[in-house]
């Protein structure tokens, strides 16, 4: 599990990010979207309505201004037909009195204030009358608001539309458009602006509840989709990248392997051929002097030995020259700072694959709070590391799978930087312990036996030591030693 979360847990958590953020920002670019069209429809309300309450002021004007002569009909009568949310035109000539004695207070209202007064009769339900005091006529209007509304030009839909619109005055709420129910919760829009009517001063109040599935779900869905295949496509890049450079530093150090093991081969056969070829010099030397010292007629015979020690001189010089030009560079001169945290980091990086396939998680302890810096050629190091790792991996494919363990270890001891590699594989016995580094020794079946012996002789070329041991309670134990680089050199390759 911890292993999927290093490998693909980055993934996911950039797909909830950037879903997430995609989420919110079409969710955010919707409300206020809503908010706007809420905002415009509400704005245009007030101004019909608004329209609405004034055209009843100026005909209240109007009829004020009229000086009817006496006996002549009432043209206000009409209004209605004109005007349906005008239920009734009322009128007191001068001396007269209201029918409805409530119409006297207003009417002297509106005499101080210059203008028509509003009178509640049942406001709730959208009644109400509004009285001019003028001369000789006083007139009073009973409007119908129910009727007033202008839905020809209305911007919503009364029977559809989610936004409740009332007007309201002095505690009492007249419902202009219901709206469609949405439960509590989600987000609340209100617009509220008292009409331009200083007689009619109504608040015209509109609001509007989003609920949560107002959200526009498909796009944002289809947004997580897109970065999901988008993320998916760049996972499969990276991936396809990885395994290739995986692969070409695989096939480097492979490379890298290959002649140093056949340097070691040739180093061997050179060292091999050279003493008997020695031999064979000092016996035909040895048999040329002797037969110098008989009689002339072995002439020919002194004549083949001479000729043969020639030769073993010269298959001695070609076995010298071949091990002159297989011998591998002094590695003192290319010896510099390296981390070994970051050699065990690529080097794990590279064998991801092959601990993929035998189930083996590596368990690190690093012991330093900082990088240890070491002396050492870094190719050489990357192939004791890799060859280390690779024997450990071979090792466990002899445990069953659930008990398989891996155990790394860096740290400084002795003035010298310590890269360990514990397995609990099947370990090595008593007898091979001691010739494990040898040449072409090896516990494995098919096993060529110059890994190991090429780690501990480029170990010992850089200045260090590869040990060998046997690990609790089984298993085996490879430590690799490297002189510490000093700190004038550590700042100079970083």
């Amino acid at each position: 599990m911890r292993q999927w979360l290093r490998t693909q847990g980055g993934w996911w958590l950039a797909w909830l990010l950037v879903s997430g953020a995609g989420a919110v920002w079409l969710a955010r670019g919707e409300l206020r979207q809503l908010r706007e069209d809420f905002e415009v429809n509400g704005r245009i309300a007030h101004r019909l309505m608004s329209q609405q309450v004034v055209q009843y002021d100026a005909v209240l004007a109007t009829l004020a201004l009229l000086e009817p002569a006496p006996g002549a009909a009432r043209s206000e009568r009409r209004l209605p037909s004109v005007y349906p949310s005008i239920l009734d035109v009322e009128r007191r000539e001068a001396g007269g009195s209201w029918p409805d004695p409530s119409l006297a207070p207003a009417e002297a209202r509106s005499r101080q204030l210059q203008r028509p007064e509003f009178v509640a009769d049942d406001f709730a339900s959208g009644r109400y009358r509004l009285v001019i005091g003028a001369l000789p006529i006083s007139y009073a209007l009973a409007i119908d608001l129910a009727t007033a509304v202008p839905w020809r030009d209305w911007p919503m839909d009364p029977k559809t539309s989610p936004v409740r619109v009332t007007l309201e005055y002095a505690g009492q709420r007249f419902v202009v458009q219901p709206g469609a129910a949405a439960a509590e919760g989600g987000w609340h829009f209100d617009f509220r602006k008292v009409l331009a009517s200083d007689s009619q001063a109504f608040e015209l109040v509109a609001e509007q509840r989003v609920p949560w599935t107002g959200l526009p779900w498909t796009a944002m869905a289809a947004w997580s989709l897109a970065m999901a295949a988008a993320l998916g496509g760049a996972y499969a890049l990276r991936r396809q990248r990885i395994a290739r450079r995986r692969a070409e530093e695989l096939l480097r150090l492979g490379q890298v392997a290959r002649l140093n093991a056949l340097g070691e081969l040739a180093a061997g056969m050179a060292h091999e051929l050279n003493q008997p070829l020695t031999a064979v010099l000092a016996n035909t030397q040895a048999a040329q002097r002797l037969l110098a010292e008989e009689p002339p007629e072995l002439a020919t015979a002194r004549s083949a030995m001479k000729q043969a020690a020639e030769q073993a001189r010269r298959a001695a010089d070609v076995v010298g020259r071949l091990r002159r030009v297989i011998e591998r560079p002094d590695r003192q001169a290319e010896l510099r700072p390296v981390a070994l945290q970051e050699v065990l980091r690529s080097a794990l990086h590279l064998l991801a694959p092959e601990m993929a396939r035998r189930t083996v998680t590596p368990s690190i302890d690093d012991a330093t709070a900082a990088p240890v810096w070491v002396l050492a050629e870094p190719v050489a190091l990357e192939q004791i590391v890799h060859n280390l790792l690779m024997n450990a991996l071979q090792a466990l494919e002899e445990v069953p799978a659930g008990e398989r363990r891996l155990q790394l270890s860096i740290g400084i001891q002795a003035g010298r930087g310590l890269l360990a590699v514990s397995d609990n594989g099947a370990g090595l016995s008593p007898e091979a312990l001691p010739r494990v580094f040898e040449p072409f020794f090896s516990t494995r079946e098919g096993g060529l036996g110059l890994g190991l012996s090429l780690s501990e002789t480029l170990a010992s070329g850089m200045g260090g030591a590869l040990e060998a041991a046997h690990a609790e309670p089984r298993g085996a134990r490879f430590t690799l030693r490297l002189p510490l680089a000093g700190a004038s050199a550590q700042e100079m390759h970083r």
